[in-house]
């Protein structure tokens, strides 16, 4: 079924389509022909055919510009095209802010920055809450007015305090989880429960450079550069498929606290980019993989 975003205030006229289904003859076709019936007027329209998988993705950004259309109407009527050819699809407002939890540990460059751009009007969310296993971050947090959850986190409480989570994110309609730096390991009931919808930042070109102090690990190997990757979490450790990565260039002068500054740019960079691209229903999971139309 669709899913619909509701706020009377948010402009329901600008909407996208997303749709996956079975590659064949017919289909841009199709949806084109029934957003052109109804005066709407098609902004973008991009498409990928996994040859692999036989899967189609589309996506299609388009406007209302006629009274007699609504999204309720399109929605309502949607399904006459979406059975013909069994596509999964849903239709968003593209206004609409994507309801978004943050979790956070002690390190807060990821944190700023996201604060910093939801700010300024770049990224399209409503920030629900920032849930953390410690208190630094609490000052830094109230200064915006935002709410912040402290849940410390031990092996014998871990299975609790991920259900007070669950809590949190029904309490507050939470759409998007974003673990800025959040230093724990979910467990996998849980990372299967957000699947699609939970987005962490790797201090690397997966799988490189795990565990700790992983820019002294960067030194000790004499690399070239430094990466940084966002990408869903899965029950597979930092193994999820890949939303955004960011890359900048050292050599042999940079200390380990240089790689560390350099690092943490990258993780601002490419974590905010995977945050956009997921509000602005640009990514589409195929499998292992990622789908973006940019």
């Amino acid at each position: 079924m669709p899913t619909l975003s509701a706020a009377s205030h948010i402009d329901h006229r600008k909407l996208v389509l997303r749709v996956t289904c079975a590659g064949g003859r017919g289909i841009v076709a199709a949806v084109t022909g029934f957003l052109a019936a109804r005066d709407c007027y098609i902004n973008e329209l991009a498409q990928f055919d996994d040859r692999d998988s036989n899967a189609l993705f589309m996506r299609v950004a388009f406007e209302i510009e006629n009274d007699g259309s609504t999204k309720e109407k399109i929605i309502s009527e949607f399904p006459s095209v979406a059975e013909k050819f069994d596509m999964a699809w849903t239709i968003h407002s593209a206004a609409t802010p994507t309801r978004t939890l943050i979790m956070v540990s002690k390190f807060d460059h990821c944190l700023a920055d996201l604060l910093y751009r939801h700010q300024k009007g770049e990224l399209n969310v409503d920030i629900t809450a920032v849930v953390s296993n410690h208190r630094d971050l609490h000052p830094m947090v109230e200064r915006l007015g935002i709410r912040f959850v402290h849940l410390p986190m031990t092996k014998e409480t871990k299975l609790q305090q991920e259900q007070a989570l669950r809590e949190i994110m029904s309490e507050t309609r939470t759409e998007l989880v974003v673990l800025a730096r959040y230093m724990q390991i979910l467990t996998d009931k849980l990372c299967r429960e957000l699947e699609g919808r939970a987005i962490n930042i790797h201090h690397s070109f997966l799988p490189g450079f795990k565990g700790a102090k992983p820019y002294h690990q960067a030194f000790e190997r004499g690399v070239k550069l430094i990466g940084a990757t966002a990408h869903y979490v899965t029950a597979n450790l930092d193994e999820g498929p890949i939303i955004e990565q960011a890359v900048q260039s050292v050599d042999h002068t940079y200390s380990p606290e240089m790689l560390t500054s350099v690092g943490r740019d990258t993780e601002t960079i490419a974590l905010a980019r995977a945050v956009k691209l997921h509000t602005e229903h640009r990514v589409f999971l195929d499998g292992n993989k990622t789908v973006i139309f940019k």
